[in-house]
């Protein structure tokens, strides 16, 4: 016998963590991890540091020729990281 009201494994731990108010913080957490597979490993080296607060990516920078080409990007650099995680996680970004 087959039952009817099943739900995918996937959806269930995304609800359990949403209701544990555990989704934003993993969320952050996997943006801030996938800053160097989204940015690429030369801008990474030259990445100090990545915090998040109030929806606000704060990234501090090595190099400031680096740092004055990224604030170009800001928008783009937001969408594709969002983009990555699959959320809205951030919605601005501070380069230091």
């Amino acid at each position: 016998m087959r039952r009817t009201n099943s739900e995918a494994v996937g959806d269930l731990i995304r609800q359990y963590l949403r209701q544990q108010g555990l989704e934003a913080p993993l969320n952050e957490y996997r943006l801030i991890q996938g800053w160097e597979y989204v940015m690429g490993p030369i801008i990474a080296r030259y990445t100090k540091e990545l915090i998040i607060r109030n929806q606000t990516l704060h990234v501090q920078l090595t190099s400031p020729v680096i740092r004055q080409e990224l604030m170009m990007q800001r928008h783009e650099i937001i969408t594709r990281l969002n983009a990555y995680v699959g959320a809205q996680v951030i919605a601005n970004i501070a380069f230091r």
